[in-house]
C-alpha cells in the first residue's frame, strides 16, 4: 500500500460511518463510498468522495472500511452475492467498526485470510457529534504490521489505541459500555439526589464538571440532563445489550461484577417502562419517579463540551434574559 496516499473505501454511510468518511474527506484523503441507499452518501460527492455503483467497485482498494449496523449487514456486503471478499482481487486490509458479534467476526477474519486481507476490528466509543468534534475514540486489535499501515487514517478519523489482537477491541468497548451505563445510573442518582435537597440540576453539573470529578461525559451528557431532551445518541435498549454482552463475558471470565449487574436490572426496567427507544439519559427519569420526583426541562443553555478547544474550561451557562 502506498502509505502517502492509500487508495481508500468505504462501506456504509449511515449517521456514524456518514461523519467518519467526512473526517477523512476533509483531510484531502480520496476515498471511493459505497451505501445501500445511494441518496445517503451523495451529498459526500461535493467533499470529493467518489460514490459507486457496487461493492464490488472497491475490491481494488488498498485499505476499505466497514460501518454497517448488524452481523446479517457485514456478512451480506462482504460475504454475500457480489460481496467485497468475493471478486477476483481483494483489497490489502479491511477495518470494520460496525458493532457485530464475535461470531461473524471470525467468520470474516477467516475469509479475509484466505483472500491475503489483513483484517483489524475497530469499534468506536461517541456518536456522529463527536465525530465531528474531533473527539471519537477507537480501539483497535488485529496484526500489529497492519494496525501500523492504516494507523495514520485511523488517527484522521479519532484518536486511536491498538488494544491487542484478534477481537480483543470489541471486548474493550463491550467494557467501556459497561462503564458507561454504571456511571450514567450514578451520575442520575447524585443528580436528583442535589434536586430533591433544592439545587437546581443546571447548578449541580456546572459544579459537577468544574471539579476533579467532571469528565468529557459528564459534560457531554449534561444538556440532556438539564433539557431532559431523549432524542437518542445511544438508546437505552441497546445499553441493556451491551450490559448484557458484558455480563455474559464477565462469567465467562469468572470476573464479579455486582455493580454491573445492578445496572443491568435497572437499565431493563427502564426498557419495560417504555424508555428503550430514548436516549439512555432517561434513567435520570426513572430515578426521579422512585423517588416521587417529577422533573421538569430547565430553561438553561448548557454547553456540552464538545466544540470548546479545552473540556476543562466548559461550564454551564445561563440563558440571558
Amino acid at each position: 500500500m502506498n502509505s502517502l496516499e492509500p487508495r481508500i473505501g468505504w462501506i456504509g454511510t449511515g449517521r456514524m460511518g456518514h461523519a467518519m468518511v467526512t473526517r477523512l474527506l476533509a483531510a484531502e484523503r480520496h476515498v471511493h463510498v459505497w451505501n445501500r441507499t445511494r441518496a445517503k452518501a451523495d451529498d459526500l460527492t461535493a467533499l470529493g468522495a467518489r460514490v459507486v455503483d457496487s461493492v464490488g467497485d472497491l475490491a481494488d482498494r488498498d485499505v476499505v472500511f466497514t460501518m454497517v449496523s448488524a452481523d446479517a449487514d457485514l456478512m451480506d456486503v462482504l460475504l454475500g452475492d457480489g460481496g467485497l471478499l468475493t471478486q477476483h482481487v481483494a483489497p490489502a486490509y479491511l477495518v470494520d467498526s460496525s458493532t457485530v458479534s464475535a461470531e461473524t467476526s471470525q467468520r470474516v477474519r477467516a475469509a479475509a485470510a484466505e483472500r491475503g486481507t489483513a483484517f483489524l476490528v475497530a469499534p468506536v466509543s461517541g456518536n456522529a457529534k463527536v465525530v465531528k468534534a474531533g473527539r471519537l475514540s477507537i480501539a483497535v486489535s488485529g496484526p500489529a504490521e497492519a494496525y501500523a499501515a492504516v494507523e495514520a487514517l485511523l488517527q484522521l478519523i479519532g484518536d486511536t489505541t491498538r488494544v491487542g489482537d484478534a477481537d480483543l477491541a470489541r471486548l474493550v468497548k463491550i467494557a467501556h459500555n459497561v462503564f458507561l451505563g454504571v456511571v450514567t445510573q450514578s451520575l442520575a442518582e447524585i443528580t436528583v439526589l442535589a434536586e430533591q435537597g433544592g439545587v437546581d440540576r443546571s447548578d449541580f453539573l456546572a459544579f459537577l464538571n468544574r471539579s476533579v470529578m467532571g469528565s468529557t461525559f459528564t459534560r457531554y451528557k449534561a444538556p440532556a440532563f438539564v433539557s431532559l431532551d431523549l432524542t437518542p445518541t445511544f438508546t437505552t435498549a441497546l445499553l441493556g445489550k451491551d450490559l448484557d454482552l458484558g455480563l455474559a463475558a464477565a462469567r465467562q471470565l469468572d470476573v464479579p461484577m455486582p455493580l454491573a449487574a445492578a445496572t443491568q436490572a435497572i437499565v431493563h426496567s427502564a426498557v419495560g417502562r417504555g424508555h428503550g427507544a430514548e436516549d439512555f439519559a432517561a434513567l435520570l427519569l426513572e430515578v426521579a419517579r422512585n423517588a416521587g420526583i417529577e422533573l421538569q426541562p430547565e430553561a438553561v443553555t448548557v454547553d456540552d463540551g464538545l466544540a470548546a478547544p479545552s473540556p476543562a474550561t466548559v461550564a454551564l451557562q445561563p440563558t440571558a434574559v
